[in-house]
């Protein structure tokens, strides 16, 4: 949604065009070439696609608006198409990083805490909130898997390993004696046995990943982009990587194997003879 500064830079710039260049000054009379030829000047000017589809976006809504008012009968807006915008590959953390992700043995609660949360992430790519909202009962220990509720209600599960079960079950154990009157059934507590806000989600996985790696952005769900581009890079199948992260569509799997073909390009390039030619 654009604000009303930018909604009015984008006008008051587009306005300058067309009246120094075509000596128009109602935007009511300007017809559909010159805005083609508006958006061809800023290209050449080295703006980027991003930018000029928002600029795009505002001369739509504001055709829109006096289509609308039946000031105009037709939108000059009409075969106007947005820029293609290049893909942006998901940020993750490399696997050499993410094993320098150290416990101690002699954990006190915090740290048992913290530990789990970073695995659960890791080792399932649910997001936090799905995290915070997992309850005692949703992991079943027999069956070796998690069972987590996703956007729209959607219930998925999601097979664990035993070592991570067995952390579970010591945690919850060490959380059980911290916290023995606590009044809910969820799993991840913060430092009043209450259940885990976002916040406290965010600053205990942006502690450890500040840690390991110089990547800008330190999120929990950066470990989620980090779980389904390792498991891509191990050869697992984008459907079953879109079934464990509960996309309703494949496309929103995709943005993964960008990374995986970048990597495909980066060992070409450093071991083919003629690679880096």
């Amino acid at each position: 949604m654009h604000t009303v500064n930018a909604y009015k830079k984008d006008l008051v710039q587009y306005l300058e065009f067309v009246t120094q260049k075509y000596d128009i000054d109602n935007l009511l009379s300007v017809e559909t070439p010159i805005i083609r030829s508006y958006i061809i000047d800023l290209k050449d000017a080295g703006i980027e696609n991003r930018s000029i589809n928002r600029k795009i976006s505002t001369l739509r809504s504001f055709y829109s608006f006096y289509l609308r008012e039946k000031e105009i009968k037709v939108t000059p807006m009409t075969g106007i198409k947005s820029l293609k915008q290049p893909v942006e590959l998901a940020k993750f953390v490399p696997e050499h990083d993410i094993d320098n992700i150290s416990f101690d043995d002699n954990e006190d609660f915090d740290t048992q805490r913290s530990e789990i949360i970073f695995e659960i992430l890791y080792q399932t790519g649910i997001r936090q909130a799905e995290l915070r909202n997992i309850k005692d009962d949703d992991v079943d220990k027999a069956s070796h898997y998690i069972k987590v509720l996703g956007k729209r209600n959607k219930e998925r599960i999601i097979p664990i390993g035993e070592e991570l079960l067995e952390k579970i079950e010591s945690y919850k154990k060490n959380r059980n004696e911290q916290f023995p009157n606590r009044d809910n059934i969820v799993l991840i507590v913060d430092n009043n046995g209450k259940q885990a806000s976002p916040k406290f989600i965010y600053d205990v996985i942006h502690k450890l990943l500040k840690g390991v790696t110089t990547l800008e952005q330190k999120s929990p769900h950066v470990l989620r982009h980090t779980f389904a581009t390792h498991l891509l890079n191990r050869g697992a199948d984008i459907r079953a990587i879109q079934k464990l992260l509960g996309h309703s569509s494949l496309s929103s799997t995709q943005i993964y194997t960008h990374n995986t073909i970048e990597k495909l390009k980066d060992v070409y390039q450093k071991a083919h003879p003629y690679g880096d030619k």
